[in-house]
């Protein structure tokens, strides 16, 4: 009898081992899939950044945003290329904003990094609006707007000539580093949320600069290096949500995923989604 019940006991103690890992398991899973999985410059980990090729593999790949980086050329029309200059990411040189539209997108924006997609062209800020709204989120940064006065009026017209200043689902975000610009991109698309991205150096930011942030934006979206469960348990109380970046590794995002960001930003979005068929 006492063998039975010993066998039993093991039994149970097996079973209850299996559930508990089981259970842990299918946690994880779950806080991965309500995670917003966001492709950086589109999945510029295997397409080059900011080309039409990097937004269609982050379609394909079922990122939930593609992130942009938008900037203007000389003759005022909205371009995406992240740097101020044209020399990592093309076989151009000088400054974005000392080209017109006709001479930039003569410039192949694809071969640096590699072969396979020599030729692809800069796209302007309405060539992606078109071929992609109602089919994934855009997550639009302003870069460097300082550089372009009238910006953000221009991506405000944009979005509306096409009725897309009234979003559902959050499916448009606006940011910047310059926060003075995303004020103003709130003043003019009211209905648009908004973020603040903030590097380094906002490692040490107040609960003060968090309410104020919290009183026009709707994200915090800071360098993820200086995240730390404290600091995301103040941004989180202020009412802010999280989009860390930039994750180019597995083991980022999943110390992300812990400490409990509501998106990451990621050049690999395999690396937020990877359990299979997860997608809604």
């Amino acid at each position: 009898m006492k063998r039975i019940v010993s066998i039993l006991l093991m039994t149970f103690i097996v079973m209850s081992m299996f559930t508990t890992a089981t259970f842990a398991s299918n946690s994880e899973i779950s806080k991965r899939n309500k995670v917003v999985n966001v492709a950086h410059r589109g999945a510029s980990g295997h397409a080059p950044e900011n080309t039409m090729a990097a937004f269609h593999e982050a379609f394909k790949m079922k990122a939930d945003y593609i992130e942009i980086d938008v900037q203007m050329s000389k003759d005022g029309e909205l371009v995406l290329i992240h740097d101020t200059t044209l020399d990592r990411t093309t076989n151009g040189t000088g400054y974005v904003g000392d080209h017109t539209l006709e001479e930039l997108k003569q410039l192949d924006a694809g071969s640096w990094f590699s072969d396979e997609f020599a030729g692809e062209k800069i796209p302007t800020f309405e060539e992606v609006l078109d071929a992609f709204r109602g089919k994934i989120g855009i997550l639009v940064e302003l870069k460097s707007p300082e550089l372009y006065p009238g910006i953000e009026e221009k991506v405000a017209n944009a979005l509306k000539e096409r009725n897309m200043d009234k979003p559902r689902n959050n499916k448009i975000i606006i940011q910047s580093f310059n926060h003075d610009s995303v004020l103003t991109t709130k003043s003019l698309l009211p209905r648009i949320p908004v973020g603040v991205l903030a590097g380094m150096s906002w490692k040490d930011v107040t609960d003060q600069e968090l309410e104020e942030f919290a009183s026009y934006a709707d994200y915090f979206n800071p360098n993820m290096n200086i995240l730390d469960a404290e600091l995301v348990d103040r941004i989180h109380d202020i009412g802010l949500d999280i989009w860390p970046y930039t994750v180019r590794e597995k083991e980022q995002a999943d110390r992300l995923l812990k400490l409990g960001v509501d998106g990451i930003i990621t050049d690999f979005p395999e690396y937020v989604y990877d359990q299979p068929g997860r997608h809604k």
